[in-house]
């Protein structure tokens, strides 16, 4: 069952960071941290779709780790869950269009060498 859970953390909190991402780069770049510009960034989020789904998506991800937490150890949930940097790295690249370099994917590389080691 403890697989499942990984699973659920992986994809949901995935999909949020994604989500999230494409929603906010659209809004482009927050400068007014007046009262009136955080209102204006607030009403942003909460109306926009992507941004919308991408915080429902990190919640159901927190509650699937929290189920994951009951069946499995921290020490093996933590770095289990790991796996989502290299999903949310691949979508980086191929959907929201960000330039990857060569030292990056050499990190996704050591944490699916790590994931290798703690499922084995």
């Amino acid at each position: 069952m403890r697989w499942v859970w990984v699973l659920a953390v992986v994809l949901t909190s995935t999909a949020g960071d994604v989500f999230s991402a494409k929603g906010m780069s659209e809004r482009g770049e927050i400068e007014d941290f007046r009262p009136r510009g955080l209102a204006r960034v607030v009403h942003y989020i909460v109306t926009h779709p992507m941004v919308l789904a991408g915080i429902i998506c990190n919640a159901i991800s927190f509650g699937a780790f929290l189920a994951l937490l009951s069946v499995a150890q921290l020490s093996f949930a933590v770095p289990a869950t790991a796996s989502s940097y290299i999903l949310k790295t691949l979508l980086a690249e191929f959907y929201l269009r960000e330039r990857v370099d060569r030292r990056r994917w050499i990190g996704v590389a050591l944490v699916s060498a790590g994931i290798i080691l703690i499922s084995i």
